[in-house]
């Protein structure tokens, strides 16, 4: 695989490794380019083992930055279902479309931005603590991190929702993924095989690129206030909506 990469793909490789890492330490949705991106370079499933590893490798570094500042008591109350999820999504991966996909997605993704609009504008004291919603966020969250590693549309929105300060946001995300992303590793590997000695190397020789991504991000999410960071995470959900809609 090393020796036969392309120089667009292995260009490819290098911009989605330095977006996941500016994903991952606050700078949620940047990435979003990555999921086509590699698809069409590796093949929509396969490319999904080969993203993992990145991710797994940014996840480590916003936790190492992040790790003081995770709500434990809102990760327990997904974690559960997103469990639940990852392995509906490895069970269901050959049987759902990508436009299935996509429109189920951007329906959830519309309705829940809709209501996080509201909430900013009008200030409202609506904050979904269900436990209803919890689940039905983490079970859809290891469902799409799984299939097409897009769970962050649906965690941006679940933990917007409980109004986190903005590194409290930042390093309950980090640590779900890390959690989630490793739980996923054994399915990719036994039940997809989509993870190789292979992409490990390829995934190996990224993490530079991405620890830069990751720095990047860290200093651009200092220069962004808390309110200011809402309103830049709803918009790039938003953007993320479009995007998997046109896709679809």
């Amino acid at each position: 695989m090393l020796f036969e990469l392309s120089f667009l793909a292995w260009l490819g490789l290098l911009v989605s490794a330095l977006l996941i890492g500016m994903a991952k330490t606050g700078l949620h949705g940047v990435a979003m380019p990555t999921v086509p991106l590699l698809a069409l370079m590796f093949g929509a499933k396969d490319s999904t083992g080969l993203a993992l590893g990145m991710l797994v490798a940014a996840d480590i570094m916003a936790v190492l930055y992040y790790h003081r500042h995770a709500d434990w008591a809102v990760l327990w109350r997904v974690f559960p279902a997103a469990g639940v999820g990852v392995v509906l999504g490895t069970l269901m991966g050959d049987l759902i479309t990508d436009a299935g996909f996509a429109v189920a997605m951007v329906i959830f993704i519309v309705v829940s931005l809709l209501l996080m609009v509201w909430q900013e504008l009008k200030q409202s004291v609506w904050v979904p603590k269900h436990p209803v919603f919890a689940v039905s966020a983490g079970v859809l969250g290891g469902v799409t991190t799984m299939v097409g590693n897009m769970a962050g549309p649906v965690m941006s929105l679940y933990l917007l929702s409980q109004r986190l300060p903005k590194q409290t946001y930042i390093g309950t995300v980090a640590w779900f993924f890390l959690a989630v992303n490793l739980f996923k590793i054994p399915f990719h590997v036994f039940a997809w095989e989509t993870i190789t000695v292979d992409t490990v190397l390829v995934n190996c020789l990224m993490v530079p690129i991405i620890g830069l991504g990751a720095w990047t991000g860290i200093q651009l999410v200092k220069r962004i206030g808390d309110k200011n960071y809402r309103w830049f995470i709803i918009a790039t959900t938003g953007l993320t909506a479009i995007v998997m809609l046109l896709r679809g």
